[in-house]
């Protein structure tokens, strides 16, 4: 594992230092807006991951449902418009508890609309147990069109999701995917905290573990306030980034807990508006409650995969 150097950790705690190296480039690999509206993607990525959480474990109350829909959302489907949380609330009701659901994700886009509304549009496998006999798959394609508000959270709320079942896919065998669905939304929400404006350090107590390993490279840390001092020092240096997920996987380490591995393509622009860019890989032990809206970070290792460089 490549070590973070001293030099690389200053350039990150100071904007206004250069870094490792320089990379040249035709054009920077996104517009500034795709840099600064970047949170606003990774909030609505969190809230799509944990749309599916409520079907795929009967543990995940419906509470952590309504949470993500706002009061007036209308959900369209073939069965027909739910208007709202109560009418939303009886028509899940009526779906078995004995069915087994899957959601594997295939493609998804979110745009950020001038006004700060999103649209997102999506792509699953959808993998069923319990809709036919004899214990066969069902298995289709099913689409998403949906818009989402912003709220004062790092968090947007869905105010319409419209669904579209597609053609039948092979089936294959059954995979539960509650556990890939679970992790992706923690990470997308800690990405979302991370480059939010606001650099605000509260919204990140929900998601850590009663005792904390974290080391970015900058220092350990291992309580809230040194988390905090983190969020408002080294990861405030930036005037916005940008986290692109890639390569994810996860292992099982026991009953509901987990260590899973992303790798981070990361862009930002400093107050001078010098861009630069670094890959990393990150290794979380994460400990899962399901009734709870986000699973919990134990412990955070980082790898720096290309160091930090300008971008010119």
């Amino acid at each position: 594992m490549r070590a973070i150097s001293q030099f690389a950790k200053s350039a990150l705690l100071s904007p206004l230092l250069i870094s490792l190296g320089t990379i040249a480039m035709a054009d920077k690999p996104y517009s500034e807006a795709q840099v600064r509206q970047s949170y606003l993607q990774q909030g609505a990525m969190a809230q799509l991951h944990r749309w599916y959480q409520y079907y795929e474990n009967g543990n995940v109350g419906i509470e952590n449902q309504l949470d993500i829909l706002a009061e007036d959302v209308a959900v369209v489907s073939a069965n027909g418009t739910a208007e709202g949380h109560d009418a939303y609330v009886a028509a899940v009701s009526q779906l078995p508890s004995s069915w087994q659901n899957s959601h594997e994700l295939q493609a998804s886009d979110v745009i950020v609309g001038e006004d700060g509304a999103l649209g997102l549009t999506a792509t699953i496998t959808y993998q069923n147990l319990g809709m036919l006999e004899g214990g066969a798959v069902r298995a289709l394609s099913i689409s998403y069109d949906a818009d989402l508000k912003t709220t004062d959270t790092p968090l947007p709320v869905f105010t319409r999701i419209a669904i579209e079942s597609g053609a039948p896919v092979d089936a294959g065998e059954f995979q539960d995917l509650y556990a890939t669905n679970r992790l992706l939304s923690l990470v997308h929400y800690w990405m979302a905290m991370v480059e939010h404006p606001d650099r605000d350090p509260e919204p990140f107590r929900e998601v850590l573990a009663p005792e904390i390993d974290i080391d970015f490279g900058s220092g350990p840390i291992s309580d809230f306030e040194e988390l905090k001092a983190w969020v408002e020092g080294p990861a405030s240096s930036v005037s916005a980034s940008r986290h692109d997920v890639h390569n994810f996987s996860y292992s099982a380490l026991g009953e509901d807990q987990y260590e899973l591995t992303v790798d981070l393509d990361w862009t930002a622009i400093r107050p001078d508006d010098v861009w630069m860019t670094a890959k990393t890989r990150h290794t979380w032990t994460v400990s899962d409650t399901p009734s709870e809206r986000f699973a919990r970070i134990q412990k955070i290792r980082v790898e720096m995969l290309e160091p930090f460089a300008v971008i010119e």
